[in-house]
């Protein structure tokens, strides 16, 4: 049972794409907050930016609404809410218009049936318990002994990891949309839109890493499975 009640030798695979997470963590904390002292030139705030995108691309039925916290920005496809963080909705700062576009672009996806976003919506439920109960699934039938119990968790948070490597054409789709949306309308120019490029740059990089963390320890898991079948 080595490596299964104490020492694990597959730790070390995690232990890269853990301290990519972290590194990415601070990169768009510490941009963010950098750009967020950059207001725009227009004085636009990032509920401004959201509507005038909206609009301009027929999606009158899509609401901006604040919602609490930092970087909780998001689009709910299932309400047709775009819904932007507090320093966000009414911020003039060019890392807010960035992020703002950007969750606007998520909207356009769903307007266009993208598919990679409809892909993504449809693994949510499966990714959900995936991610949740799999690992743990199949390490209950690894100490038990239960080769199917192992195969369904395997299963599982294979679905898990599936949505967040989809995630990255969804999250890469909507920042190019918002990058080329607010350079051709002229709501940001010059070093203005480069520095929101900086900001969803750094945020994509969030994105990369959970990626990573998932894939390193769905890998981490096969291996011990591997290896206790083997024993």
């Amino acid at each position: 049972m080595y490596g299964y009640y104490g020492y694990d030798p597959y730790l070390i695979l995690v232990i890269p794409a853990f301290l990519l997470s972290l590194y990415a963590q601070y990169k768009v904390r510490s941009t963010f907050n950098k750009y967020s002292r950059m207001p725009n030139m227009r004085g636009l705030t990032g509920a401004d930016v959201s509507r005038r995108i909206l609009d301009s691309n027929g999606l009158y039925d899509v609401a901006v609404k604040p919602v609490r916290g930092e970087l909780t920005d998001h689009y709910d496809p299932r309400t047709k809410v775009v819904r932007l963080s507090d320093p966000v909705y009414n911020s003039t700062s060019v890392a807010a218009l960035g992020v703002a576009a950007h969750e606007t672009g998520h909207a356009i996806q769903h307007k266009v049936n993208y598919l990679p976003l409809v892909l993504r919506s449809t693994l949510v439920p499966i990714a959900n318990i995936g991610s949740s109960a799999g690992p743990y699934l199949a390490i209950l039938g690894l100490v038990l002994g239960w080769s199917g119990l192992v195969n369904i968790g395997i299963i599982l948070f294979t679905a898990a990891v599936a949505f967040y490597i989809v995630t990255l054409p969804v999250e890469f789709n909507a920042s190019r949309r918002a990058v080329a949306i607010l350079g051709e309308t002229g709501i940001l120019q010059g070093d203005e839109l480069t520095s929101a490029k900086k900001v969803l740059r750094a945020a994509a990089l969030t994105y990369v890493a959970s990626a990573a963390v998932a894939m390193a320890n769905l890998l981490r898991l096969v291996l011990m499975t591997g290896r206790r079948r083997r024993d």
